[in-house]
């Protein structure tokens, strides 16, 4: 389920806006305040927005006042954050620059909230754990309310975004006793606890804790009821419709979710609408009605569509559409969902970090291609063939010949990929070294001026990355850019870009290559190793799960390790 909070909490906040209604025509005698007024007396006009957001900032730099250029920056960064974030970020670090001077009770901590509110939008979610808690040390010791604030962003974007419920539930029970020492049903406060009472709520859920999940979800509907806060009683409401549907008791929730429902579409609850649509569907299809099933889960697809983003909790409908056309036999349709699920698989895989269980639940991917590609052949000829030659020829290519040749030419594939590896063009060297000899190139063509760093800086790191490479740090589980760049006595910006510059890949790209090369060479020298599981594998080359092992391995060289470990038993025995 979507969480209400909206990162952008400081304009509500930190500068009351005041909508004064004046003609301006000299801004040099105009105050801060009255600017500041004017620049939102306008929002919904960029052009405006961005002359005023130049007035407060030329005002500021004129008097060489910290804490009004940084509020001046913010001008700019809120009016990029919906179609440029980068934009946006990099306005937001030019106030964290200058609000470190002069700080106040909100900045610098709400500008680093803001900043990893974006980069969560971007799916860097590392880089926005990393500002989530540069907000929480400064907010400690200046302002501890939005201390908590932080943390239930924090909470949020655990569980809902990265799939790390319990972690995020922990947080939401820290922030729960602490609202309870306050005036939670006072104007200021309530807010932030019937939010932290939603994610409780929407933690147990995920949890499949339906008890627990109902008893949030009546106690948030409840204080919500006495502050008369209307949208949370819609999303409380709409909440345990949900957890109904997990309960199987699919009438309940069919009630509750079309209370919920009308109220969500009008205040423009998107994210909601989109969970009820999903969650219809499923009441639906438990009650074993499959027309509105149908009708609910393509509501949820046209938002998507429109949304361009969705989470692993609401994909489930696809799978509901892509079997039911294929029962009625419209593959046109069939296709279309198989389509769209497999970009938004491509895109979760990335993502999100608890996936592949989600996904192993519905389809394997290497069969959601050869269904798509026999759906498309079986298209084409469509036009040329009868209806009864349609009928035989789809048995035949989604049946064994179809299977069969596809595994096949995926065998013959993977053959090749495992003699690539092998029996490379170049001589075999240690793994530290290839990666040295493919970044070469890079280190050539690109100055190392260009990105802002010091020939002997960088110089010092690539010697420092080397030696890392040579003592295997990569093989440590745990290994994040933040304990990389402490061991190497550097800042994580500056080996995220040496990184990228000279190795030609993210951090973590960097390291997972650096683990699937080592462990060619071990599997190769070291039979014993072809005889462990895929777990002990795991974390023998540092990985933390059979999963990523996998993932990464298939990145790598396009075949998996359960593969090449059993090409390689087969020359030894030939």
């Amino acid at each position: 389920m979507t969480n209400l909070q909206s990162i952008k909490l400081v304009l509500l906040v930190l500068f009351p806006v005041f909508l004064w209604s004046q003609t301006v025509t000299n801004t040099s005698s105009l105050s801060y305040n009255t600017i500041d007024d004017n620049y939102f007396k306008d929002d919904g006009n960029a052009k405006k927005q961005l002359a005023w957001a130049k007035v407060y900032l030329d005002k500021a730099k004129k008097e060489n006042k910290a804490i009004r250029k940084a509020r001046g920056y913010y001008l700019y960064a809120i009016l990029y954050y919906a179609d440029q974030p980068l934009k946006a970020i990099q306005y937001l670090d030019s106030v964290i620059k200058y609000s470190k001077i002069d700080p106040n009770k909100f900045f610098p901590a709400a500008a680093y909230c803001e900043k990893a509110g974006l980069l969560v939008d971007l799916r860097k979610f590392d880089e926005a754990l990393l500002n989530f808690n540069l907000a929480e040390q400064v907010a400690l010791k200046t302002n501890i309310d939005y201390y908590y604030v932080v943390r239930d962003y924090i909470g949020t974007t655990k569980s809902e975004e990265m799939g790390e419920v319990e972690e995020a539930l922990q947080l939401y029970h820290e922030n729960y006793k602490y609202y309870k020492t306050k005036d939670y049903r006072g104007d200021y406060y309530s807010y932030s606890y019937q939010n932290t009472i939603f994610g409780l709520a929407d933690c147990h859920k995920s949890l499949k804790q339906t008890d627990s999940t109902t008893f949030y979800n009546t106690l948030g509907y409840k204080e919500a009821t006495i502050t008369k806060n209307k949208e949370f009683q819609l999303m409380f409401t709409l909440n345990e419709g949900a957890n109904q549907v997990d309960k199987r008791n699919f009438r309940a929730a069919l009630d509750s979710i079309k209370k919920a429902l009308p109220g969500l579409i009008k205040v423009k609850n998107t994210g909601n609408v989109l969970a009820s649509y999903f969650y219809l569907g499923r009441s639906y299809a438990g009650l074993g009605d499959k027309s509105l099933a149908v009708q609910n889960f393509i509501k949820v697809d046209s938002m998507y569509h429109i949304r361009k983003k969705i989470t692993p909790e609401f994909i489930g409908g696809y799978s509901y559409l892509i079997e039911y056309y294929k029962q009625i036999g419209d593959k046109e349709k069939q296709l279309k969902y198989l389509t769209t699920y497999m970009e938004i698989d491509s895109v979760l895989q990335k993502n999100y970090k608890h996936l592949n269980k989600v996904l192993r639940t519905e389809y394997d991917t290497p069969h959601l291609f050869a269904e798509k590609e026999a759906l498309i052949q079986s298209l084409q000829k469509k036009q040329s063939i009868s209806s009864t030659g349609i009928f035989v020829l789809g048995i035949l290519v989604l049946g064994a010949g179809g299977f069969g040749g596809y595994q096949f030419y995926l065998k013959k594939q993977y053959r090749k990929r495992f003699e690539a590896i092998i029996h490379p063009v170049s001589p075999d060297v240690p793994a530290s070294n290839t990666i040295k000899s493919e970044d070469s190139s890079l280190q050539e063509n690109k100055p190392q001026e260009s990105f802002g760093l010091a020939a002997e800086v960088v110089e010092q790191l690539l010697e420092k990355l080397t030696d890392f490479e040579r003592t295997k740090g990569y093989l440590e589980s745990t290994i994040t850019i933040q304990k990389v760049a402490l061991q190497l006595n550097t800042n994580t910006k500056y080996l995220s870009k040496v990184i990228n510059e000279h190795k030609g890949k993210t951090f973590v790209q960097y390291i997972n290559d650096l683990r699937i090369m080592y462990a060619v060479e071990q599997l190769q020298a070291q039979t014993m190793f072809r005889n462990y599981t895929m777990p002990s594998l795991a974390k023998e080359f540092g990985f933390n799960s059979a999963e990523a092992f996998s993932a990464a391995f298939y990145k790598k060289h396009k075949i998996k390790p359960t593969f090449f470990i059993k090409a390689l038993e087969n020359e030894k025995m030939q």
